[in-house]
């Protein structure tokens, strides 16, 4: 058993819901214990760390201050979520005024951060400590002759380097050892628009169509990402897309962790495969 202090983010427990359903199952069966922060709090990802740089340092900081006291790695399945807590371990390091700032913001609640903690994404420590290997001798339904595209997104790779952040394998491998078909495809480390489908929804909207196109015409049956912003606007935008662009676009979009889960027996109740917006059903048919 492996063990890790967990950082779910606010995303898992509302729009991607999937992705916070999917995670603890999957775990299980790898053999990790991903431990839940207590009381933790957002880590601050949203534009508001340009506004007060101090503050959102703060909200992240906290979060590691909890995570220092497990004496474990801080594990996260969001990459907004790993960023932020990431840079703000960084600046921590490299920053003493700011490091003085935030220590007395944190002792006003009896905390204090040393700066021991290691911020990790749970895709990396799928690759790196589980390994594509030990996951694939314990898939029980193989998804041989699924045609999976990998997506990366932009935060994925580009923070720490576990990874090449022009062209990446991690995914790739991830997805591979549970029997699926891995696609090349070119624009799998391509934005999806982010945050933009609300402010910039013309500019949004045609980044999603690029990547869907892009998918579907090297013979994608359905995309996976580790993202939750990525994996909202490919899958409930579609709609939209199809609209602006008179395109026919019924492509499912999951996570890393719902495809994994498939592979290990779990239940499609389980992974919450009936809350994405696309259903994938029809597709993994075969493998439920």
């Amino acid at each position: 058993m492996k063990y890790y202090s967990y950082f779910p983010g606010c995303s898992a427990g509302a729009a991607a819901s999937p992705l916070g359903l999917s995670v603890p199952p999957v775990a299980q069966k790898l053999d990790m214990d991903l431990i839940e922060l207590d009381d933790w709090n957002c880590c601050g990802s949203s534009p508001y760390g340009s506004v007060d740089k101090l503050e959102a340092t703060c909200m992240a900081a906290r979060d590691l201050a909890l995570a220092e006291k497990t004496g474990l790695d801080l594990v996260t399945p969001c990459p907004n979520c790993f960023v932020t807590l990431h840079q703000a371990n960084i600046r921590l390091k490299e920053l003493p005024r700011l490091r003085e700032q935030v220590s007395e913001a944190l002792a006003v609640a009896s905390l204090d951060y040393k700066g021991g903690v290691q911020v990790r994404h749970l895709v990396e420590v799928l690759y790196n400590d589980i390994t594509p290997e030990v996951i694939g001798a314990k898939v029980t339904k193989s998804l041989k002759g699924l045609k999976v595209a990998s997506y990366y997104g932009c935060q994925l790779v580009r923070p720490n380097g576990f990874d090449d952040p022009e062209s990446p394998h991690s995914l790739d491998e991830l997805v591979a050892s549970l029997g699926a078909d891995v696609i090349s495809w070119q624009l799998k480390t391509h934005c999806c628009g982010s945050s933009l489908v609300m402010s910039e929804s013309d500019v949004a909207l045609g980044l999603i169509n690029k990547l869907l196109r892009n998918a579907q015409e090297n013979g994608a049956q359905c995309i996976v990402t580790p993202c939750p912003l990525c994996q909202i606007n490919l899958d409930a935008y579609q709609s939209q897309v199809n609209s602006k662009f008179k395109t026919n676009y019924h492509l499912p979009v999951l996570f890393l962790t719902q495809l994994i889960g498939i592979a290990l027996g779990i239940t499609a109740n389980a992974l919450g495969l009936q809350r994405n917006i696309i259903s994938p059903m029809k597709i993994l048919a075969p493998y439920l």
